[in-house]
């Protein structure tokens, strides 16, 4: 194996000392400028790597933030992710981002794993069956900034990133409302979530303001997959009394959700108008267009980052434990029965 490169090697090979090559290294202005220009050039010509990892543990900090969301094949996530690296790469941060595949046990080791390559700070978005957030006692315990986004849980050493889902919920079911459904079925995830939760609260809401009765039957619990939209729509066409309306809590299964349900002939949204959640480009490529609402995950990612950020260059507390995102309805030929 090939020997690894040193600052005494490169000082030998240029006849200086150690420390000014060390320093031309690290630009200092103590160096003449064609003395740095010589020092980078043979380091690279040496092929000399440097050691960040010991640097920073000489100064404690590591130029890293961890990143935990429950899954990577996500249209939303990936925004998130893209606003979070826009953000903490123009500030000197590099992220390391492992997903939770929707599993408390993953969850737990991605924070151990995390904790284990003293990351700066965290943010988190939870699994789907997290009961507790006791694994991050870790990060808490040592004032190692903790930020929830989307999947969040009230902590009070801890910011969350949310939209208004309660609102957001039952926008979308007043808007089915307005458009003459009756029976509005709801497809949603686990309400362990604030953000199924919340918005399964928003719906049974916008029932109760309209004096329409809500209906267990029309409320299908699932992992929110493509097959699980199928799946969804099978079993709302199988009821004794089918729904008139759908609102699916992400776009993945609406549209899914819509693709059977044309299949079985329904025509939509005459018979049957649907509504997704998060706006993902699925929703303008189904026909009908989907109906659905807008979660800026961009920038909810570039808030997480900068909030997690300010915390650390300036020692900040979590002065705001909740900040909420504006969201809004785009309404679509999926549920437009009233032109």
């Amino acid at each position: 194996m090939s020997k690894q490169i040193t600052i005494y090697d490169i000082a030998e090979a240029l006849q200086l000392s150690p420390a000014t090559v060390s320093r031309g290294l690290k630009d200092h202005p103590a160096i003449r400028k064609d003395t740095r220009k010589r020092i980078v050039d043979k380091a690279r010509e040496m092929g000399y790597q440097q050691n960040h990892f010991a640097s920073n543990l000489r100064k404690s900090k590591s130029n890293t933030i961890g990143v935990i969301v429950p899954r990577l094949n996500s249209y939303f996530m990936a925004s998130v992710i893209s606003g979070m690296e826009k953000v903490a790469n123009a500030a000197g941060y590099n992220l390391i981002i492992s997903q939770s595949i929707e599993s408390k046990e993953k969850e737990f080791t991605n924070v151990k794993t995390l904790y284990d390559s003293r990351v700066d700070g965290l943010l988190v978005s939870l699994a789907y069956d997290t009961e507790d957030i006791s694994h991050f006692d870790l990060f808490l315990a040592k004032g190692i900034p903790l930020i929830f986004f989307d999947r969040v849980f009230e902590h009070p050493q801890c910011t969350s990133i949310v939209i208004d889902n309660f609102k957001a919920g039952y926008e979308v079911t007043q808007h089915l409302i307005d458009q003459g459904c009756k029976r509005i079925a709801h497809v949603t995830g686990n309400i362990m979530r604030n953000v199924y939760s919340d918005r399964l609260r928003g719906y049974k809401q916008a029932l109760a303001n309209a004096g329409l009765p809500f209906d267990e039957a029309l409320v299908y619990y699932c992992n929110l997959s493509e097959q699980a939209g199928a799946e969804a729509a099978s079993h709302l066409l199988a009821l004794p009394h089918p729904p008139d309306g759908v609102f699916c809590t992400n776009d993945t299964t609406a549209v899914n959700c819509m693709r059977v349900l044309k299949q079985a002939g329904i025509r939509i949204p005459e018979q049957i108008a649907v509504a997704g959640f998060n706006n993902d480009p699925l929703s303008k490529v189904i026909e009908p267009n989907l109906t659905t609402l807008n979660y800026p995950g961009q920038e909810m990612g570039e808030l997480a980052a900068a909030t997690l950020i300010r915390k650390l260059d300036r020692n900040e507390g979590s002065s705001i434990n909740t900040l909420v995102l504006r969201h809004d309805l785009i309404v679509r030929e999926s549920s437009l029965r009233k032109k």
